[in-house]
């Protein structure tokens, strides 16, 4: 039998099974882009609110069911980029591409933690401990 013939009887062979459920692939819904315009970083725990002209996300034809979720779920609590990440089921990076999308749109802003040198000394803290303890 030929190699021709051969691979003619052959089922075609999928590298996916009907449980696996529809396969997406996180460069299609940004676009191919693995980061966005914005020059922000976006830390894992930097914090997603929306803006006041996201009130209506719908409203904007070009945002993808993504974009537009993501507005939806930080309206009534903020949420940080890996729970949104979590919560959407989609790698990190893709939420950041989203969300730096989102940001140079205006819906939504991102408050970011505040770094560790720019936090009170322990002794500092530690004396106000005491001084209320004083009182």
């Amino acid at each position: 039998m030929s190699d021709s013939a051969h691979y003619a009887q052959q089922p075609p062979h999928h590298w996916f099974d009907a449980e696996a459920g529809p396969v997406v692939r996180p460069y299609a819904m940004t676009r191919g882009r693995t980061t966005s315009g914005t020059r922000q970083h976006l830390d894992l725990i930097a914090l997603v609110v929306p803006e006041a002209a996201a009130d209506d996300p719908g409203r904007d034809q070009s945002l993808s069911p993504e974009h537009v979720e993501i507005v939806e779920r930080c309206g009534d609590i903020p949420q940080s980029i890996a729970e949104l990440a979590a919560t959407l089921d989609l790698p990190v990076g893709v939420v950041r591409v989203l969300v730096g999308d989102l940001l140079e749109d205006a819906l939504v802003h991102v408050t970011r933690p505040v770094p560790p040198a720019e936090l009170p000394d322990a002794s500092i803290l530690q004396e106000v401990i005491n001084g209320l303890r004083a009182l």
